[in-house]
């Protein structure tokens, strides 16, 4: 069956919610008797996959999307964005009523449902949400959350921010499952859930490179140059036999200066940047 297309999806698009200046008046309902950010993370558990909301494809406003067979393996870094009162109360996609208090997120391709580990890579706290949702629907945005779990992250001043989301699958390896990772992932199994980063203060980098010949890295930054694109440099990392040479771009401040230099990237076809912490 065609996925359900939430209510949320149009309207996130129609507010420019994501990452826009409308997501920073979202928030609880007045009067609520909720305290903003002490919903616990949810408790990963075997889930059949829901009737609603798996596609297996299904399209919005005219772009296509093909749910994942499965969550195994899948990590990705990028953007999240968040949702709150707008929304409180309206149906998802795989037609629960979504509640801004609860730990879930809206993924445009993990099967619904989907447990997922989402750090927030700036201060590396981070959190154990549902994915009950479809979206966001909106340009270099790969996870939408909820009001609860945005708080948690310490983002619902800014609206969005980067972040790494990781799979906790218990799907069973197959060799014919597609994953998408982009960034070296560990492996994501249930047992590893319980452990929580401390809050820091990383540096965040573009990393658009890695070569193991100097001259390949130094040809890769002249492009970057000539497309005046500027903060972009070689970092060495030296392993027992050889030397990496990485093309990174950064530090970056927010996610103002990343959606600018994802674009600037796309302009020269550099189409899968990642984001490097330190």
């Amino acid at each position: 069956m065609q996925a359900r297309l939430p209510l949320l999806a149009i309207s996130l698009l129609a507010l420019a919610a994501c990452g826009g200046s409308n997501v920073k008046r979202d928030g609880p309902p007045s009067g609520s008797s909720r305290i903003p950010g002490q919903a616990g993370d949810v408790t990963p558990r075997p889930e059949a996959r829901s009737r609603y909301g798996n596609g297996p494809v299904y399209e919005v406003l005219g772009k296509r999307y093909t749910v994942m067979p499965s969550s195994l393996g899948y990590q990705e870094r990028g953007v999240a964005s968040w949702y709150g009162k707008k929304f409180h109360g309206r149906l998802t996609s795989n037609r629960e009523t979504y509640d801004m208090h609860a730990m879930t997120a809206a993924h445009k391709t993990l099967p619904l449902p989907t447990y997922v580990r989402v750090r927030n890579l700036r201060n590396n706290k981070s959190i154990v949400v549902r994915v009950n949702d479809r979206g966001p629907f909106v340009h270099n945005r790969i996870i939408d959350l909820s009001y609860a779990a945005a708080m948690k992250l310490d983002m619902i001043k800014d609206g969005t921010s980067m972040v790494e989301v990781t799979a906790i699958s218990f799907d069973q390896p197959s060799g014919d499952r597609p994953t998408r990772s982009s960034t070296p992932p560990p492996a994501a199994q249930p047992e590893a859930v319980a452990e929580q980063p401390q809050p820091v203060e990383n540096q965040v980098y573009v990393q658009v490179g890695a070569f193991g010949d100097r001259a390949n890295a130094e040809r890769r930054l002249g492009v970057l140059s000539v497309a005046g694109i500027r903060g972009a440099f070689i970092h060495e990392e030296r392993l027992p036999d050889s030397v990496l040479y990485r093309v990174r771009i950064g530090p970056v401040a927010d996610v103002v200066q990343y959606d600018i230099i994802v674009e600037e990237l796309d302009g020269i076809g550099i189409t899968d940047p990642y984001l490097i912490t330190e």
